[in-house]
């Protein structure tokens, strides 16, 4: 079964390499639009000197978590947004009649290589970020740096799988999902003390967005939570993104099994 995915996988990459240029370019504009958030960043501390009550140093930490996680989640199940194509057009069908997971096809299906530049740059960014940041190193704080990424991963990759299945019950529910895919992101870049009422009750603890680089970040810190959090909470972002996931798990096969074939 691992050797079905992976000639899948080679077919993919090989089908969108063939036109080298134009893979090239878009290789380039995936990379570089991400650099679009640091210019962000740095627009915003050209006139504070704090963000939320942390400084630029700081600030970058919890992006280049968030920098790294997202592309992370994207390159492996990002293509599972596509799934609302295929109930509406009933393409699923053919999905479900091969002897292969239905969610691990349509991440492999279209897999985007492209997509690696992200990745890559979120691993400079939060290399970068590491180095200059004042992490106060030890043990446990090592451990956190190399599970932080791929908790966060792992938890995007959850919220992408649990709004994609929604559209088993409402297919045009693009714009929704995209709101807490890419909004989430958004929004775990920045410390959650610069959002305030609902909002932050609602993505970060609500949703849990806050587990992805905050409450990480504040790990490697060594500081408390402005917020009121209790500090042991800042080490719970791995057990949280598995809970998400299991979550997520439970929910897409409830909606494979809700799923009604359009009889096209």
């Amino acid at each position: 079964m691992a050797n079905a995915y992976s000639r899948l996988l080679v077919a993919q990459i090989r089908s969108q390499t063939q036109y080298r240029f134009s893979f090239g370019v878009d290789l380039f504009f995936s990379t570089v639009l991400t650099s679009l958030d640091l210019v962000t960043v740095w627009v915003l501390f050209s006139v504070n000197n704090s963000l939320g009550g942390f400084g630029g140093r700081e600030v970058l930490l919890m992006m280049g978590i968030a920098a790294l996680s997202f592309p992370l989640a994207d390159l492996v199940v990002g293509n599972i947004e596509r799934l609302r194509a295929f109930v509406r057009s009933g393409l699923f069908d053919a999905v479900l009649l091969r002897p292969l997971s239905p969610l691990w096809q349509l991440a492999a299906m279209d897999f985007a290589p492209r997509r690696v530049g992200r990745v890559v740059q979120g691993a400079a960014i939060y290399v970068v970020a590491l180095l200059i940041a004042p992490v106060a190193w030890s043990p446990a704080v090592w451990v956190i740096v190399v599970l932080a990424p791929l908790a966060g991963a792992l938890f995007f990759g959850a919220v992408f799988v649990v709004f994609a299945t929604v559209a088993f019950w409402w297919i045009d529910s693009g714009e929704i999902a995209n709101a807490f895919t890419y909004g989430g992101k958004d929004v775990s870049a920045y410390p959650m003390t610069v959002f305030g009422g609902w909002f932050r009750r609602l993505f970060a603890y609500g949703l849990g967005f806050a587990f992805v680089s905050y409450l990480p970040a504040l790990a490697m810190l060594g500081r408390s939570d402005p917020l009121g959090a209790p500090d042991w909470l800042r080490w719970c972002s791995p057990l949280t993104a598995l809970s998400v996931a299991v979550l997520a798990g439970w929910f897409w096969r409830t909606g494979v099994r809700h799923y009604r074939s359009t009889g096209s």
